[in-house]
């Protein structure tokens, strides 16, 4: 596995779970895209708003796999929570991947894509 998205996979992650909105806004590409389990869309806009409603209580990554393309990455990973959603308590697990970007100012994720999995 490469470790140089590394300490950004874990930004990300701790930015999550911490619901720090100005690292979300610096650590997502402007053109960001979320695809939900469920297949609905959000953009960047909406992806940080989310954190108005949402909050991780508990947030664990496992399995990571980073794979390098020229200037686009792709990370696989597990991740299981605890969370709320507007006062009401959720377990989350899923796999999700990750397509991070390197543009002039550095890297970014691009998107990110989530698939439930049977806890």
């Amino acid at each position: 596995m490469s470790t140089d998205l590394l300490p950004l996979v874990r930004a990300f992650d701790d930015a999550e779970l911490r619901g720090d909105t100005g690292r979300l806004d610096a650590l997502l590409a402007d053109d960001f895209m979320s695809i939900g389990d469920r297949g609905f869309l959000l953009d960047k806009r909406q992806w940080i708003d989310t954190h108005a409603d949402f909050t991780y209580l508990s947030l664990e990554t496992t399995e990571l796999d980073v794979r390098h393309y020229d200037r686009a990455a792709i990370v696989r990973c597990v991740r299981r929570g605890e969370a709320s959603w507007r006062g009401e308590a959720m377990t989350l697990t899923v796999r999700l991947s990750q397509t991070w970007v390197e543009l002039p100012e550095g890297w970014r994720l691009a998107g990110i894509q989530f698939s439930a999995l049977d806890t």
